[in-house]
């Protein structure tokens, strides 16, 4: 195995569940060491969510691999020495822990700083470390909705909808990884100390709201839901094919628009000046979009993917799990994984994002076990046996 950029950075993962962790996971895929630390007896939730082989969720298999299980009970005084020893020697704590939570356990920013001043603190959590919403719960849910995310999925009239995943922690975990970073950067490149990253799972998903605010703030527009179409941006939006099968289609360009009404033998919007800008074409988006559906509907969805392919118009079917899994373009380039789990099953999951030409990372070993590196990785922290032994009798650990 090449060398991996993160080799050598140490992480304790304190959080649960989704967002900390897919932080942790997204450092572990290029070499850092990922030390979870986990609760006695049934470990990190996320181990039974979704669908479970004998007992373990496929999901932990993904969201844990190249990781390594430490099962300490943080709410006795001894598991909490126990972190902060682990602490000590690392170069990040990553927690996504309601506000307080830390402090109430003597682990604070300032207490860990001070025994680690080059520690690097992630602190994901629902409205951040601060304001007034600071001690209120906080679920993926919420920060979608806060974010004005749920507002806009779904049809016109209808109910909001969700996407079907936990986009409130997964953009969080990836706003806090960058976050760790760049301050890794400023603490070994230009001779820094250890900072806080105060990441909350709103404020990932409202920073990539577009034009959301300054549409508001400029005009008092509000966006209102849209189904399938992109508003104020056409065409674009899913359109239903003879054969029943809905397709989209992104034809918001200038030479594409003309490309793909060409293709649809319609020369009168072709060369329509009024429509040759985007502006122009997002006043007529319903007459658009009524045109192509006119088109899509006279063929199947195979038919009119190849021929929106001659034209080098964007479109694509609309994946399910299946279409991934069997999708050549997927294999190709590596963006399917498969690891073999402690139960024997193959799992496969994404690959390692983002691809890095000579550092591309590395799945190094399976997810683990509850508490399968307990005894080795304390060890490594200067406890003996003997010590280790008498934590276990006190259910300190496991």
């Amino acid at each position: 195995m090449t060398r991996q950029i993160l080799d050598g950075i140490k992480i304790i993962e304190l959080g649960q569940l989704i967002a900390g962790p897919f932080a942790a996971k997204t450092l572990a895929d290029f070499g850092a060491q990922v030390i979870k630390i986990e609760p006695p007896g049934q470990g990190d939730p996320l181990r039974k969510w979704r669908l479970l082989h004998e007992g373990t969720s496929v999901w932990w298999e993904a969201q844990s691999r190249s990781k390594q299980s430490v099962c300490i009970d943080l709410r006795q005084e001894d598991g909490q020495d126990l972190v902060r020893t682990l602490a000590a020697s690392a170069d990040i704590v990553i927690e996504n822990f309601r506000p307080g939570t830390m402090e109430k356990w003597g682990m604070s920013w300032e207490a860990l700083h001070a025994i680690n001043p080059r520690l690097i603190m992630l602190r994901v959590s629902g409205y951040g470390q601060t304001g007034p919403k600071r001690d209120e719960p906080g679920f993926a849910a919420i920060g979608e909705a806060m974010a004005g995310l749920r507002y806009l999925t779904g049809e016109p009239g209808r109910p909001p909808v969700r996407a079907g995943l936990s986009l409130g922690d997964t953009i969080a975990g990836l706003h806090g990884a960058l976050g760790l970073l760049l301050a890794l950067y400023e603490r070994d490149a230009r001779g820094g100390e250890g900072q806080v990253i105060d990441a909350a799972l709103y404020e990932g998903l409202f920073n990539l709201s577009e034009s959301l605010l300054p549409e508001y703030s400029v005009f008092g527009a509000v966006r209102q839901p849209a189904g399938g179409a992109l508003p104020g941006i056409a065409p674009s939006n899913a359109y239903r094919c003879g054969d029943g099968e809905y397709i989209l289609i992104a034809a918001n360009g200038d030479g594409i628009f003309t490309r793909l009404m060409r293709r649809m033998d319609r020369p009168d919007l072709a060369e329509d000046p009024a429509l040759a800008r985007n502006d122009g074409r997002a006043l007529r988006s319903v007459e658009l979009d009524t045109a192509i559906e006119a088109w899509t509907t006279q063929h199947d969805s195979g038919t009119i993917l190849e021929a929106l392919r001659e034209a080098q118009v964007p479109s694509g079917r609309i994946y399910t799990a299946r279409d991934i899994a069997e999708d050549p373009h997927y294999r190709a380039r590596d963006m399917i994984a498969k690891i073999t789990a402690a139960s024997g099953i193959e799992v496969e999951m994404p690959g390692i994002v983002p691809r890095l030409s000579a550092h591309p990372g590395a799945i190094r070993h399976r997810a683990p076990t509850l508490g399968e590196h307990t005894d080795p990785i304390l060890r490594e922290a200067g406890l003996t046996n003997e010590q280790i032994a008498l934590l276990r009798t006190k259910g300190v650990i496991a």
